[in-house]
């Protein structure tokens, strides 16, 4: 039986037309790899949306310390479903932690709620403050106001905030996480949190859950733009690593 060759150049063209077909199946497979911090943030995220999925849009008890639908207990919980699995590559034998809130008299002259207590990463914080507003005072109302626009402007998906404000629903402390990138095409941001919304019965504090919530920019600007007011964003350092 004689065989039959192809030519070599015909033989080239088609291994192009193969690597043709494959490169973009293996760009694309290299795409979705996430690096150990996308894929914490992922986990953060994701227990926070089970607890959305699992309140049901109902009111949960947020009134006492130990209960998770307080607003920063509800960030603390969801930073602790994965935190455990990872640690920072500069401090691999190092658990991670999220600080508490600052007290309110080391808060001065600022209100209580608009930042973290300041624990360094060797001591297990992987956050870091990549945005900053407090407002001065030794500026112009529009001139504060332009500082915390640009200040929110810098939200990330899974930053974490914490303001201290006045806005629709209540006056204080909030903590919150953002799911979304802040979004210049509609100058929004998108967020999920527990007890910004929620109401009081028989003296107790309930809260609702919220996930992928939106508002301009302009409705937190209101909200923490004041005199002694202000927000911090916080943001995990680049170098997470999985724990061994």
């Amino acid at each position: 039986m004689k065989h039959f060759r192809l030519n070599p150049f015909f033989r080239f063209l088609c291994l192009c037309a193969l690597l043709t077909l494959l490169c973009p199946a293996a760009l694309a497979e290299a795409e979705t790899e996430l690096t150990p911090r996308e894929q914490m943030i992922d986990e953060i995220l994701n227990a926070a949306h089970d607890q959305y999925v699992k309140t049901e849009g109902k009111l949960r008890r947020a009134h006492y310390s130990g209960d998770i639908y307080v607003c920063k207990n509800f960030t603390v919980y969801c930073f602790k479903q994965a935190a455990g699995s990872y640690r920072m590559a500069e401090y691999p034998d190092v658990a991670l932690v999220i600080p508490d809130n600052l007290p309110a008299k080391e808060c001065k002259p600022y209100g209580y709620g608009l930042k973290w207590k300041e624990i360094p990463a060797e001591k297990g914080n992987p956050f870091y403050e990549a945005a900053v507003f407090r407002y001065d005072t030794k500026l112009s109302k529009a001139e504060n106001r332009k500082l915390a626009r640009e200040f929110l402007q810098q939200a990330k998906r899974g930053d974490f905030f914490q303001m201290r404000a006045n806005y629709y629903y209540g006056v204080g402390a909030h903590s919150m996480m953002f799911t979304e990138d802040y979004d210049p095409d509609t100058d929004t941001v998108t967020w999920c949190d527990s007890n910004m919304k929620g109401q009081s019965k028989g003296g107790i504090r309930y809260g609702l859950v919220q996930w992928n919530a939106n508002k301009a920019i302009d409705w937190f600007v209101d909200a923490f733009c004041r005199k002694q007011y202000g927000a911090t964003i916080y943001r995990l350092r680049d170098d997470i690593i999985r724990a061994e």
